[in-house]
């Protein structure tokens, strides 16, 4: 299973029908990938499309469909790609293929056995608050946007965030927001609350600050007294 963090992904484009021994040329590239210990890789056929030929290939040409392109990708760390890259290349005869720095954020499997848990150890020191205010009614993409700023701070791995929702409150509007039957009671204020190190909100603050509209963020310095797990080093 993959790490979190920087790797490479590779795509490979191939004919449905290129030969490669005995069978096809993308069947061949899946087993070498398997036999090597790829961690995944993910085999496509395409409707439509052309290449260096000039000829297009489409599902619905009955004298060209045996042609159509084949996409291969598959996501590794950078050492694992290179060493398998000239393999690779020699058996990419007629075809394209493509590396691409990527960045994974999560990988987990459902039968991969739990992860034991690590020792608990007391930190103390300084470290940064921030506080954002909003309306409940505030949205990002089709969702609240308090679920979209929580979302984004757990792929920052962020430590951790807490979401409050207000009885009663104003904003720079004026208008009085109270929980009830009122139609601003659809629109209560909204507080989330984050405790981390200063790099760490700086860079939740840039990637936050351009989802907001009609906010408030303030930050604070705090002396924070916390339990945490230990890292494996």
């Amino acid at each position: 299973m993959l790490p979190k963090g920087a790797a490479r992904k590779v795509t490979i484009f191939v004919n449905e029908d290129t030969q490669h021994h005995f069978g096809t040329l993308s069947d061949a590239i899946l087993t070498f990938l398997l036999h090597k210990g790829v961690a995944g890789a993910t085999a496509t056929r395409a409707v439509a499309g052309f290449g260096t030929h000039r000829a297009l290939h489409a599902a619905n040409m009955e004298a060209r469909a045996e042609h159509l392109p084949i996409r291969i990708e598959f996501v590794e760390s950078a050492s694992r790609v290179d060493e398998l890259m000239p393999t690779l290349y020699d058996m990419v005869s007629d075809g394209l293929i493509e590396v691409q720095d990527t960045l994974v954020v999560k990988s987990v499997s459902k039968d991969a056995p739990p992860e034991p848990t690590p020792p608990r150890a007391e930190l103390r020191g300084p470290a940064r608050l921030m506080r954002i205010y909003l309306g409940e009614s505030d949205h990002w993409h089709g969702e609240p946007l308090y679920e979209a700023i929580v979302k984004r701070l757990r792929l920052l791995d962020v430590a951790g965030a807490t979401v409050y929702r207000g009885l009663l409150g104003y904003g720079v509007k004026g208008h009085t927001h109270k929980s009830g039957i009122l139609p601003f009671s659809h629109d209560l204020p909204i507080m989330i609350s984050i405790v981390d190190s200063q790099e760490r909100l700086d860079r939740a603050l840039a990637e936050i600050e351009p989802m907001m509209q009609d906010a408030l963020i303030v930050l604070s310095d705090v002396d924070v007294v916390r339990l945490v797990h230990h890292e494996n080093r």
